[in-house]
């Protein structure tokens, strides 16, 4: 399913608008980088830019979708385009060697020719200077697109002769949107959308067969300490520690006790804010009456403390039972 001129504006409204404007003022870069985060959009975005520039009848900065290069475009058939990716590890030199052949070559196909680099940061140094020649004395009417989620690990040369165009995360009612489209449903998309700004990785989030149970147990243990801490020390060693059992994992759960309390206190509040769980809304409202917001604030700070003890605490157990006290004292 093609994404609509107005959903790549909400996903990435400052990079549309920089594009679109370039290309109404005709003021295009020989070369564009295009960097950013895992999920930021730069593949879709880069599509459209592509189609754009390739548009025998663009329409208000958005190609028509009907016209001969257009459907060429489409289908995978445009000879203008060439798309580079790693063979392996690398971007070798012999593929940089054989897309300058191509974009040098005089055929029957008139107009703007467009080569994309993916994951430009996997070139080596031999296809990066083969590259960095070809950037130097450019083609009229060639344009270059790279593309990475690792801006430093470019050669500087390469940095300094493209046009750089950032690509922000995607901001978190972007991500839930797209999630619940794909299918995952509202309580999940909700909750993962806490945890990354990536949609590649919230979806891997959702599928890990792991993920709903530690959810599951993030949520009966915020229950069980506020009516018995001695229950709740006895759920450690059998539900959670099971579960998050590297400093990584339990470094997540603990962000996700944090947003549950974070959840209380928004309810508390009366804020209409995105909640992690909204399918705990009920019971959240029920544990706001409980706690006064000094409370509240007490039990946040005790969460946030214990997140900045684990990196230098190796005994996990321990600082999970001293946090499980000290929720309950509140």
């Amino acid at each position: 399913m093609q994404m609509t001129t107005e959903e790549f504006k909400q996903m990435q409204p400052i990079v549309m608008k920089r594009l679109q404007g370039a290309f109404e003022k005709d003021r295009l870069a020989h070369a564009f980088l295009f960097e950013g985060p895992a999920g930021s959009g730069i593949k879709e975005v880069t599509h459209f830019f592509v189609k754009l520039l390739l548009c025998e009848n663009p329409q208000q900065n958005v190609p028509c979708g009907t016209c001969r290069s257009c459907h060429l475009y489409n289908s995978g058939n445009h000879p203008n385009i060439v798309f580079i990716e790693p063979d392996g590890q690398n971007i070798k030199i012999d593929q940089i060697r054989e897309l300058i052949y191509s974009m040098n070559k005089t055929g029957l196909n008139t107009g703007r020719k467009i080569y994309v680099i993916q994951e430009a940061d996997r070139m080596n140094n031999a296809s990066a200077n083969a590259l960095l020649k070809f950037l130097e004395e450019p083609e009229f009417n060639v344009t270059a697109i790279l593309q990475t989620e690792r801006l430093n690990a470019i050669m500087s040369t390469i940095r300094s002769r493209c046009q750089l165009v950032s690509f922000q995360p995607l901001s978190r009612p972007v991500l839930m949107e797209k999630l619940i489209a794909g299918g995952m449903t509202a309580s999940m998309a909700a909750t993962v959308s806490m945890l990354t700004q990536s949609e590649e990785e919230a979806l891997a989030l959702s599928t890990d067969e792991q993920f709903p149970q530690a959810r599951k147990t993030v949520l009966k243990l915020v229950e069980v300490v506020s009516n018995n801490v001695h229950e709740a020390l006895l759920m450690l060693q059998s539900d959670w520690l099971p579960l998050f059992k590297e400093k990584e994992d339990t470094e997540r759960g603990l962000d996700m006790l944090l947003f549950a309390y974070r959840d209380i206190a928004s309810v508390k509040a009366g804020l209409e804010t995105a909640r992690t769980y909204p399918d705990m809304e009920e019971t959240w409202k029920q544990m706001a009456l409980q706690r006064s917001f000094t409370v509240l604030s007490k039990q946040l700070q005790a969460i946030l403390q214990a997140k900045q003890q684990l990196p230098r605490n190796m005994n996990r157990t321990l600082l999970m039972e001293q946090l499980m006290l000290n929720l309950r004292e509140g």
